[in-house]
């Protein structure tokens, strides 16, 4: 049987900041298993062909995918093709999604997407087939030959955990997976990193590496004598305790992303996080963090209630004066699935209920109202704080520091990361989502 895998951009252009989609070398793996052929497009570094024709074709859907995954389901299926749906936002919105698919797959995808395909082979298919995320990962499996000659940024994307601890206000994780944190079997982690180039920078998925200390210490342990260059995303509370981070540092982190999200104690509280100030002085742990080699991808988020232009400001001045060496200043996105849009809609607060498959949405508009500016400042303020950020003179003051003890290939990495988000965020802004019809 002849599948093809899709993974969707925002709209029908290209990006140069992709990185390998591991959803798609799951599903195929899994597929090569039993006997089938693949093809696989990344509609975010490649045209996909107008017109296409397999046994089945399946996307993988995001919220700010869904109406480019929309068009092209429907496309193809006018062809006579037979059309699947998987990922985050038809986990939440299945009904949505069969409105242009035969077939959503709600959950993660392994032991569902070997029952759909014998489904579907047999003449049976199913409109909804259920992960069961309570499963172990000791079946994990990625062909990652499908991402050979494409584009992608020079990394390697790697995943030990599923899920995540905490419940943010304005995260869907917790929402998809529920059951708490799955950790794969450290052997076969480290099997496959092991087939990795000796000197590829690789960097976690996981939403959360401190999942717990346990699963933490037993990664570190295992990473330690390989002598590999790393990143993760870890939430803030790993720098209570500075054993945990030295052996960060000795297992070979060299970029760890934290959830600054805010400065002001109040937004903390609305969002979930206010053990976010825990550990003390955000300063504290950014020095914390640089003194032992490991740089900084900070993010911060507005359009909490007690947010100003001010708060923006002080945002983006402390990330410049601490020399952060990456940064996002996200506008709150209310996505299906999180407490932050069941909360806005309730209020009444959302622009477009359905922004994601609006026709007049572009990247960057505003999405609901917020308390203490207009929306339309609050959008505006995010762009011009993540500009100033990201312009040159900013990337060589902090980027060029000779006070930190970071290493100059992760300063190469950094240089090539900040170069690329000046470029993409410009792009970015004010693209519509989709096709225009």
């Amino acid at each position: 049987m002849k599948i093809i895998l899709i993974r969707p951009n925002m709209g029908d252009y290209r990006t140069t900041d992709a990185m390998p989609p591991l959803a798609m070398g799951i599903l195929s793996a899994r597929a090569l298993d039993l006997g089938h052929e693949i093809v696989f497009y990344d509609d975010r570094v490649e045209a996909i062909p107008d017109e296409l024709q397999a046994d089945l074709i399946a996307l993988s859907v995001e919220t700010f995918t869904a109406r480019r995954s929309y068009q092209l389901a429907d496309r193809y299926r006018a062809q006579g093709n037979k059309v699947v749906m998987g990922g985050y936002h038809p986990t939440f919105l299945p009904d949505e999604a069969l409105m242009h698919a035969d077939s959503v797959i709600i959950g993660d995808a392994e032991g569902s997407w070997e029952a759909l395909l014998q489904d579907f082979s047999q003449g049976r298919l199913q409109d909804r087939y259920y992960g069961d995320h309570s499963l172990p990962l000791d079946d994990y499996r990625i062909d990652r030959a499908i991402f050979n000659g494409k584009k992608y940024a020079p990394v390697e994307l790697i995943q030990y955990t599923r899920g995540c601890r905490f419940a943010c206000d304005f995260c869907s994780i917790h929402g998809f997976y529920r059951t708490g944190v799955r950790a794969r079997p450290i052997d076969q982690l480290k099997a496959e990193l092991l087939t990795l180039k000796p000197n590829k920078f690789f960097i976690f998925v996981d939403d959360n590496l401190f999942g717990n200390r346990k699963i933490l210490e037993s990664l570190l342990a295992m990473l330690k004598p390989l002598k590999k260059r790393w990143g993760c995303q870890i939430s803030i509370d790993v720098a209570r305790n500075p054993e945990l981070l030295d052996q960060l540092a000795q297992a070979g982190c060299r970029f760890a992303l934290i959830g600054f999200e805010s400065l002001n104690a109040e937004n903390l509280k609305q969002m979930g996080k206010s053990w976010n100030q825990a550990v003390g002085d955000y300063e504290q742990v950014v020095k914390a963090l640089h003194s032992r080699g490991i740089s900084i991808y900070g993010t911060f988020v507005f359009g909490y209630d007690q947010d100003t232009e001010a708060t923006i400001a002080q945002s983006l001045d402390f990330a410049m004066r601490n020399k952060l060496e990456i940064a996002n200043f996200n506008l709150l996105t209310p996505t299906p699935g999180s407490k932050l849009y069941d909360r806005l809609a309730s209020e009444g607060r959302l622009i477009s209920p359905q922004w994601w498959i609006d026709a007049d949405y572009h990247y960057g508009d505003p999405i609901f109202y917020p308390k203490k500016m207009a929306a339309e400042q609050l959008t505006a303020q995010c762009f011009l704080a993540k500009k100033k950020f990201y312009s040159y003179p900013s990337i060589i003051r902090r980027l060029l520091s000779f006070n930190k003890p970071t290493k100059w290939l992760d300063k190469g990495v950094a240089l090539l990361a900040n170069i690329i988000s000046h470029r993409e965020i410009i792009r970015k802004q004010g693209k519509a989502l989709g096709e225009k019809e």
